[in-house]
């Protein structure tokens, strides 16, 4: 059995800043997640996955303590989205087609330009070169619905393996690798923690307001795993108010890094001993 494993879920902007002020915090606590023998990385989480694991992550931290950004803001009503899913889920089809669905719903909505969306990815990543430490970046194939898993060997550059994974279906516009298109490895499932089958001890970090839908995947996800192996961080009730209603808003960064950091500091204590 492997060892251990980092798994970080979806959650916008807000979730970035708030997982980056939690990881820092867990470190300064004695709990220093980041150099697992895999990051499993979806969504925001690849971000964060990507900075951790090239050696970033103090970068990435001050980064959300500027008020400048590169970030493009989206106004995004969580209800709305999971409705939209709901609704394209209502016949029951099975996973691929559901993300097919989603894939061929993504490629026809207006959005800001594929250059643009990409020149925002690339300013979040200090280093863009495929980190030696084992990371796994999830998407999904926007033709065919295909789970998609990048990694170092994969032939795909950093950037784009981020920018697909960060591809949320109906606001980002599907990210062009090759003569394929990706969305958000979100659509499958904000943490894709069944990845991390296999290991001994999982950390799954998820920085998105609890809501049912997200609850569900991730207790089948969590019944796949190692009994009694794994540790979930999800926000607190302070810090979904600072993270607010929309995770896509750049201005909530601030306000989520301090939530972040408050929340692993309470936490630190608890993460040092299961992942010691």
């Amino acid at each position: 059995m492997q060892e251990r494993a980092l798994v970080l879920a979806g959650g916008g902007v807000a979730g970035i800043a708030w997982m980056l002020g939690l990881v820092e915090a867990l470190r300064a606590g004695g709990a220093d997640v980041t150099a697992p023998d895999l990051i499993i990385g979806t969504s925001a989480g690849s971000c964060v996955g990507a900075q951790i694991a090239t050696g970033q992550l103090a970068a990435a931290v001050a980064m959300q303590e500027r008020v400048e950004s590169s970030e493009i803001s989206a106004d995004v009503d969580l209800s709305s989205f999971f409705g939209k899913a709901a609704e394209l889920a209502a016949d029951k089809p099975d996973e691929t087609e559901l993300m097919r669905r989603f894939g061929a719903a993504a490629l026809a909505t207006n959005t800001v330009s594929e250059a643009a969306r990409l020149g925002a990815v690339s300013a979040r990543l200090p280093s863009q070169t495929w980190p030696a430490q084992p990371l796994r970046i999830t998407s999904v194939d926007a033709h065919t619905g295909e789970f998609v898993v990048f990694d170092r060997h994969s032939g795909v550059p950093l950037v784009e393996a981020v920018a697909a994974s960060c591809a949320v279906p109906l606001v980002w516009p599907p990210v062009s690798i090759g003569k394929r298109r990706f969305i958000d490895g979100g659509t499958r499932s904000f943490s894709n923690a069944d990845l991390a089958k296999g290991f001994a001890r999982v950390l799954i970090v998820v920085p998105t307001v609890p809501n049912p839908i997200v609850s569900a995947k991730l207790a089948t996800e969590l019944a796949g795993l190692a009994p009694g192996r794994t540790f979930v961080i999800e926000v607190d009730p302070d810090s979904a108010a600072a993270i607010g209603p929309n995770p896509l808003d750049p201005s909530r960064r601030k306000p989520a890094l301090d939530a972040g950091r408050r929340q692993g500091r309470v936490l630190a204590e608890a993460v040092r001993a299961f992942w010691a």
